[in-house]
């Protein structure tokens, strides 16, 4: 019945492939989904630059980045803008709150040469040991984190984040201080331990500043 069927159909409705006498009915694509498939290609390069711009970028990354700086700016309302002093590092050392902040200020800019847990990468120290080079009392993390050090090889970021997100990166930084994690990098040749960090309302010792 079937070979009936096919032999009574015209030759025109089938294509001229053969295999192993078997052949394909001529259904060609229909005109609109030629002419769907043609407006995504034209359209493709308004996508491009407009989603990928080099200078507004409007992609799915930099609408979280937005996201979550209005968010950031919500929860600031709360405590203002803060300075990042001693006093203030000390205050919201250990606030899970507020070092959940400077984690996801971390994990954004720090980690790409600290690494995620902050062990050290090729080009940047461990932070979880007791060994600092620029650091010597624990106001020096801010100050690091603003100006930078190794003569830009650490970026100064004083200009690029809010003073509340230099502070709050600058608590966690600190609160990762001898944790040691496993497989951590080794202390830097002029890395040298300090005194462990004061009490919240210790007042600064001779040559300490506020």
């Amino acid at each position: 019945m079937a070979d009936t069927l096919l032999q009574d159909e015209p030759d025109e409705t089938l294509t001229s492939h053969n295999y192993d006498g078997i052949q394909e009915y001529d259904n060609p694509i229909p005109g609109w989904w030629s002419w769907i498939f043609l407006g995504t290609i034209a359209f493709a390069p308004f996508y491009i630059l407009w989603f990928h711009s080099p200078t507004v970028p409007r992609n799915l990354h930099a609408q979280f980045d937005a996201g979550k700086a209005a968010n950031l700016k919500l929860q600031f309302g709360e405590i203002g803008t803060l300075e990042p002093t001693r006093e203030n590092v000390l205050k919201y050392l250990h606030d899970d709150k507020w070092l959940a902040v400077g984690q996801s200020v971390f994990a954004s800019n720090c980690a790409s040469c600290h690494g995620q847990d902050a062990s050290g990468g090729s080009s940047a120290p461990n932070m979880t040991d007791d060994f600092y080079i620029h650091v010597n009392v624990i106001d020096d993390i801010p100050k690091i984190i603003s100006e930078g050090a190794k003569d830009g090889a650490m970026p100064a970021w004083g200009t690029k984040l809010h003073p509340n997100e230099l502070l709050f990166a600058a608590c966690y930084i600190a609160q990762l201080r001898g944790k040691n994690l496993p497989g951590g990098k080794a202390p830097e040749q002029n890395a040298k331990k300090i005194d462990p960090w004061p009490a919240a309302d210790a007042a600064p010792t001779a040559g300490e500043t506020k």
